[in-house]
């Protein structure tokens, strides 16, 4: 069941009061009926793909306690062995999700344990897939770890996307599909797994945060 991400609710009722009151302006001060007729369609498209955007649907985690989940939904579109310089300092696989405008942007934990680091850093716009994007753009680093492994998860704002939201801190406990974080409008996911893992995923899969398995621990 589908339901309205609480970062959406203001724009989304907000909106929907100023769509509302401009199309009964429109009603009551043009009288030509294929006008009103069209531009109320418009502009309630309009408001129908903002709510869309904010929606964060109820999703139960099936996955085994070793599967790595996707933290959001998108399209694989890095798959790679990268050197990750901000916390671990050496070689990882890095694995990218692309959230696309028609994409869920809720992020949820990848798996369940504690958040041994998170740092927030101001930065850029690049769009999404310019090669500085992952260092230079606004972001944030959070990294999970349980018995099992360490990931690396990275919130990264793109063109569009101006506000990154994040729900944890330095030694949170997290259990696996709950919510971490939210992009508004935009943009991309990475995650750093330690070399060795199995990735579950191909460049070009599309996949679902919380039901699509990204890697295996």
């Amino acid at each position: 069941m589908n339901y309205l991400h609480k970062e959406g609710r203001s724009w989304v009722i907000g909106l929907f009061v100023a769509t509302a009151a401009i199309s009964w302006l429109v009603c009551q001060y043009i009288q030509m009926a294929w006008l009103v007729w069209g531009f109320n369609i418009l502009i309630w498209a309009f408001w129908f793909i903002i709510a869309q955007f904010f929606r964060n649907p109820s999703r139960k985690v099936v996955a085994k306690e070793n599967q790595v989940v996707a933290p959001a939904d998108g399209k694989v579109v890095v798959i790679e062995e990268v050197f990750e310089p901000e916390y671990f300092k050496d070689k990882r696989i890095q694995v990218s999700v692309f959230m696309s405008p028609i994409n869920v942007h809720v992020n949820r934990n990848p798996i369940s344990g504690i958040v041994s680091y998170f740092k927030y850093h101001p930065g850029l716009y690049l769009v999404a897939w310019h090669p500085k994007s992952s260092t230079e753009n606004e972001r944030t680093t959070v990294v999970f770890k349980n018995s099992k492994t360490e990931i690396l998860v990275r919130q990264i704002a793109g063109a569009l996307a101006k506000r990154i939201c994040w729900y944890v801190k330095e030694g949170d406990a997290v259990q696996k599909g709950e919510d971490f974080g939210f992009i508004k409008f935009g943009s991309r996911v990475d995650l750093y797994f330690p070399l060795g893992t199995q990735i579950d995923v191909k460049i070009g899969d599309k996949v679902k945060g919380n039901l699509s398995v990204l890697a295996t621990i």
